[in-house]
C-alpha cells in the first residue's frame, strides 16, 4: 500500500503509541521515539494491549498483529527519524518542550521532513518558529483515542505552504482518518465550542440554577448525546478542562476564562459529584444557556473563519460523537430559537456577544446551508467528493441536490476536462441512506421515494453520457446506491479497499439506481443476477479482473491512475468482454430457468453441486419478492436501451416499497434479518 512512505511519531504515551498504531496498521511504516528505551518499548506494549483487545473483540486476527508490528520500530535514538516524510509530536503540552525537540529534529532531519505537532491549544505558528523550516511545520491535532476515533484536525499557519498541506492531508488519508481544516488559532474546529461547553456547564452551576444531575441531563437532551459534561470530565480528567479553558480565556477573552468553581473542583482532586435527584422543571433553563453558549460559539468560531460549517458538524460527530453537529442541530431546533438563547445568554453574562452570523440566519428565516458535497479543480481535473463520512457518505436528497449542482459546475468550467467522483473517509459511497426510505413508506409518502430516485437517475445519465471524462474513484467501500454511482460513470478507478455490492435483496428492495442495468451491460445478465441474489461483495480486483474497473491501484497513486486514464482515454465499458472460468459457475447458477429454480427453492441443473447448494443457502435468507422483482425486471431490460431500462426500473418501485417486507428489510439494518412474509 504505502509501504514506501515512512513516518515518525515522538512521544510513546497513550496519544503517541495510538498514534503510531493507527499509522502502521493501515500500511505506513513507523519509526516511534521517546525519551529512553525503556519509555518508547513501554509504548509498544501500550500498543500490544490494544491490539489484544482487539484480537478479544474479533477486530483483528494475530496476522494483522504481526503484520503491524513489522512496521513498527520503537527508539530512543532521533537520527532513527531522520529520513522520515513527516514526523508527527505527541508530547508535554508546552510551547518551549515541542517547540526544542523541532528545534533538535530541523538539525537531524532531511529537508523534505515536514514536522506535524499534536497540540490541542498551542499556535503552531509558535512551534514552527523554533525552526528553519516554518513551511513545513503543520498542525495534526488527533483526537482521544486516536487508533478509533477517525477525526483528524489539520491546522496549517500562515507560513505552511500548500505542498505540506496536500502531503498532511494525504496522509491523512492513507490512515483511514478523515481530516477537517481549521485556522492556527485557539481551540482550533472542535475545542473552540466544546471547552465553552463545559465552562458554561459549570457557571450554571455557580449561578445555582440547578445541580449537577440536572445539567446533566439537560445537556444529554439537548444535544442528544450519551453523558453530560460534569460525567465527561470526570471520565477525562477536570485538570484537561482546566487547562483548555485557560488557553482558550487567555487567547480570546473573558467569556472562555475557566470558573472559579472548576479551578476549586480541580484543585480537591476530588470527581464531581453526579448523585443528586434532577429537577425536571429546571432543565429548559438549562438547555437555553447551553444552547446560547456552545451553538453560540460554533457560529462566532465559522463567523472568524476558523473553520467551515461542515468541517465544525464533522469534527462534533466524528471527535465527539455528537449525533448531530452543531449547524445541524440548529437547523433542527430551529435558527431563531438558537438567536433567542443567545442573547438571552449575553443578558446573564455580558462578556459573550451574540455572534453576527447567527442574527443574520435567524433574520433569514432559512436554515444554516452544511456543504456535504465538495469541488476541487486542479488544473484540468475536478474532484467532486461526497463529504460525508460519519454517515459513510450515504446518499440522500440533500447529497444528490448538491452533487448535480458541482457536477453543473465542473462541466461548465472550460478548464476541466476530467471529472472525478469520490468520498470522504474510508468508504467511497455506502449505499442511499435508508432512514429517508422508511420514514416515507410509513408516511404514506412513497411518492418521495420515487422522485428521489428518478433525480439521481437523470443525473447518473447525464454523468454517463457527459462529453467530459467521468471517472468514480472507489478507495473504499461501495454498497448499492454507491456502486450505481460508480457504474454510471465512464470509468471507475479503483485500490484493492475499493469493492461493490447490491445487498438490496436481503432488505427487501431491488437495486433502483441501474446497477443491475449497467453491470448486465458489461458482465452479463447471469452472472449480474448471481450478484444480485446473494449480495456477495465485488471485491476490486475481481471488478477489475471481469473489465468492470478500468485501473487498480494503490491510495498513494490513485491520482496518478486518474491522470493516466484520462491521458488514454476511458475504454468502452459496455465493450464485449471474456468473463475469466472462475466465474463460471457463478453465472451458470442463475442463467436461463435456474435463476427462477433458485428462488423458488428447486434443484438448480448445470453448476457443481456444492457451490449450487451453497448459492441456495445464501438466496433463501432474501426476500423472495424483492429476488422475483429483480429477476423479472433484468429479463425485460435486456431487451430495451438504457433510458427504457429506467423507466422500467422505476415503474416498479412503488410496487416494491409498498409491500411489508421491503419496510421489515430496512427496518432490519443493522439489526437481525426480519422473517419474510412474501407480501
Amino acid at each position: 500500500m504505502a509501504a514506501g512512505y515512512k513516518v515518525g511519531v515522538v512521544g510513546a504515551g497513550n496519544m503517541g503509541s495510538g498514534i503510531a498504531q493507527k499509522m502502521a496498521q493501515e500500511g505506513l511504516k513507523v519509526v516511534m521515539a521517546d525519551v529512553s528505551q525503556e519509555a518508547a518499548d513501554r509504548g509498544l506494549g501500550i500498543i500490544r494491549q490494544m491490539m489484544q483487545q482487539g484480537i478479544d473483540r474479533g477486530i483483528f486476527t494475530q496476522a494483522k498483529v504481526d503484520e503491524t508490528f513489522s512496521r513498527l520500530t520503537a527508539t530512543a535514538d532521533l537520527t532513527q527519524l531522520s529520513d522520515c516524510d513527516l514526523i508527527v509530536e505527541a508530547i508535554f503540552e508546552d510551547l518551549d518542550v515541542k517547540g526544542q525537540l523541532f528545534k533538535k529534529l530541523d538539525g537531524i532531519c532531511a529537508a523534505k521532513t515536514i514536522f506535524a505537532t499534536n497540540t490541542s491549544s498551542l499556535f503552531v505558528h509558535k512551534i514552527a518558529a523554533y525552526t528553519s523550516r516554518p513551511d513545513r511545520v503543520i498542525g495534526m491535532h488527533y483526537f482521544f483515542h486516536p487508533a478509533k476515533n477517525k477525526l483528524l484536525e489539520i491546522i496549517p499557519h500562515e507560513g505552511t505552504s500548500q505542498e505540506t498541506v496536500e502531503i498532511a492531508s494525504a496522509v491523512a488519508k492513507l490512515h483511514g482518518k478523515v481530516a477537517i481544516f481549521a485556522k492556527d488559532a485557539p481551540g482550533f474546529a472542535v475545542n473552540r465550542f466544546f471547552i465553552p461547553f463545559y465552562s458554561e456547564a459549570v457557571r450554571i452551576l455557580e449561578d445555582g440554577v440547578t445541580n449537577i444531575a440536572t445539567i446533566d441531563q439537560a445537556a444529554k437532551d439537548a444535544f442528544q448525546i450519551g453523558m453530560g459534561p460534569f460525567e465527561l470530565m470526570n471520565v477525562t480528567g477536570i485538570p484537561i478542562a482546566v487547562h483548555a479553558s485557560t488557553t482558550l480565556g487567555n487567547e480570546i477573552g473573558p467569556f472562555y476564562k475557566t470558573p472559579a468553581l472548576l479551578v476549586k473542583q480541580m484543585e480537591s482532586k476530588q470527581d464531581f459529584d453526579l448523585s443528586e435527584p434532577v429537577e425536571a422543571d429546571k432543565i429548559p433553563e438549562v438547555i437555553e444557556r447551553l444552547y446560547g453558549a456552545t451553538l453560540g460559539v460554533a457560529c462566532e468560531a465559522a463567523e472568524q473563519g476558523v473553520a467551515s460549517v461542515a468541517d465544525i458538524d464533522r469534527g462534533a460527530k466524528l471527535g465527539l460523537a455528537w449525533k448531530f453537529g452543531p449547524f445541524e442541530l440548529m437547523n433542527r431546533v430551529g435558527v431563531d430559537k438558537v438567536y433567542a438563547a443567545a442573547k438571552t445568554l449575553s443578558k446573564i453574562n455580558p462578556n459573550f456577544k451574540v455572534p453576527k452570523l447567527l442574527e443574520d440566519q435567524a433574520k433569514s428565516g432559512e436554515p444554516f446551508f452544511i456543504q456535504i458535497v465538495d469541488l476541487d479543480v486542479k488544473g484540468d481535473v475536478a474532484t467532486i467528493t461526497i463529504n460525508r463520512p460519519e454517515a459513510m457518505n450515504s446518499l440522500n436528497a440533500e447529497v444528490i441536490s448538491q452533487l448535480e449542482k458541482q457536477f453543473d459546475a465542473a462541466e461548465k468550467n472550460p478548464d476541466v476536462k476530467t471529472i472525478v467522483f469520490a468520498g470522504a473517509g474510508k468508504a467511497f459511497i455506502a449505499g442511499a441512506d435508508i432512514k429517508f426510505f422508511i420514514d416515507n413508506i410509513e408516511n404514506d409518502n412513497v411518492a418521495a421515494s420515487v422522485a428521489f430516485t428518478r433525480v439521481g437517475h437523470d443525473l447518473f445519465l447525464r454523468m454517463e453520457n457527459s462529453k467530459k471524462l467521468t471517472v468514480a474513484a472507489v478507495d473504499g467501500l461501495s454498497l448499492g446506491g454507491g456502486s450505481e454511482l460508480a457504474l454510471a460513470c465512464q470509468a471507475i478507478v479503483a485500490t484493492d479497499a475499493g469493492s461493490f455490492g447490491f445487498p438490496e435483496t436481503g432488505i427487501g428492495i431491488y437495486p433502483g439506481y441501474g446497477g443491475m442495468i449497467r453491470t448486465a451491460r458489461q458482465i452479463g445478465k447471469a452472472l449480474t443476477k448471481y450478484y444480485v441474489f446473494t449480495g456477495n461483495i465485488i471485491k476490486a480486483k475481481d471488478a477489475y479482473a471481469l473489465g468492470i474497473v478500468a485501473k487498480l491501484t494503490t491510495p498513494d497513486k490513485l491520482d496518478e491512475a486518474i491522470r493516466e486514464l484520462a491521458a488514454s482515454g476511458a475504454p468502452d465499458k459496455y465493450r464485449a468482454r471474456e468473463i475469466p472460468e472462475k466465474y463460471a459457475d457463478m453465472a451458470a447458477v442463475c442463467d436461463g430457468a435456474n435463476a427462477e429454480k433458485l428462488i423458488a427453492g428447486e434443484k438448480v441443473e448445470g453448476v457443481d453441486a456444492a457451490f449450487a447448494e451453497k448459492t441456495a443457502a445464501v438466496v433463501s435468507e432474501k426476500a423472495p419478492l424483492a429476488l422475483r422483482a429483480a429477476n423479472e425486471l433484468m429479463d425485460a431490460q435486456e431487451k430495451v436501451s438504457i433510458k427504457e431500462a429506467i423507466d422500467l426500473e422505476i415503474g416498479r418501485l412503488v410496487y416494491m416499497f409498498g409491500t411489508e417486507d421491503a419496510l421489515a428489510g430496512l427496518k432490519s439494518v443493522g439489526g437481525k434479518p426480519p422473517v419474510w412474509q412474501g407480501k
